[in-house]
């Protein structure tokens, strides 16, 4: 296979930088890939499909059109020397598992694999995978806590455990983050805060809020709901 030699060459100097490589190039392994790269971490992409990789030309490091189910494929574009991969393979269950099984056996540290439905994320933790992702699942759980609440903003934590983005009750205007006590009264932690004109700031024992705040919150997902609804 020497047609991949070169780019052998070239993952190995990537795989040396803050890099990541990025397998399947859907339209979530492309989001990522190109969020990766915006925030100045050099990505390898690979994809089986040559119009894909033809399309992402330039906009990533390196992008690559190879098999990634075939063990000489991933040892000759060099994927045994990057510290964190990615497989965002979704439409191929059977090359997902395939590839997360062979690089499981190169003995990459960190692999994040993409899970289409529960039964591929259980094989793909049974294999040993250190993060099964679920994109379209985790949305739709983030969606329906928006929907149903008023918060702005909704981010699970683990299970039970979140964070939302809502404006300052209230009650809560003109004293301290001490005097309203509002871990006691609600069961929630307002970690940062910002003001109607302002950026983002840390909150403090003696943060004052005002009309217009917004705060991001942390506690106990049925606590953080409740403490959103309030007006």
């Amino acid at each position: 296979m020497p047609k991949f030699l070169s780019f052998g060459q070239d993952a190995r100097r990537i795989a040396e930088a803050d890099s990541v490589a990025v397998i399947g190039l859907g339209r979530f392994g492309t989001a990522l890939a190109l969020e990766l790269m915006a925030t100045g971490t050099e990505v390898l992409g690979i994809d089986a499909d040559e119009q894909i990789v033809q399309s992402l030309n330039g906009a990533l490091t390196q992008v690559v059109r190879a098999d990634s189910t075939r063990l000489e494929v991933l040892q000759q574009l060099a994927i045994g020397e990057f510290d964190r991969v990615v497989v965002a393979i979704g439409s191929d269950i059977t090359a997902s598992i395939l590839t997360s099984s062979l690089l499981l056996q190169m003995k990459v540290p960190v692999i994040w694999a993409k899970a289409v439905d529960s039964r591929h994320g259980a094989v793909l933790e049974q294999l040993g995978v250190h993060r099964v992702i679920s994109p379209e699942t985790d949305m739709g759980r983030r969606v329906a806590h928006l929907v149903r609440g008023a918060a702005a903003d909704y981010l699970e934590i683990d299970k039970g455990y979140a964070i939302v983005k809502t404006v300052a009750p209230q009650h809560l205007h003109g004293i301290t983050l001490t005097q309203a006590a509002v871990r006691d009264a609600h069961g929630v932690t307002i970690a940062a805060y910002r003001p109607r004109k302002g950026t983002w700031t840390n909150a403090q024992a003696d943060t004052v809020l005002g009309d217009g705040d917004v705060v991001l919150v942390v506690g106990p997902t049925t606590s953080v709901e409740r403490f959103a609804q309030l007006r």
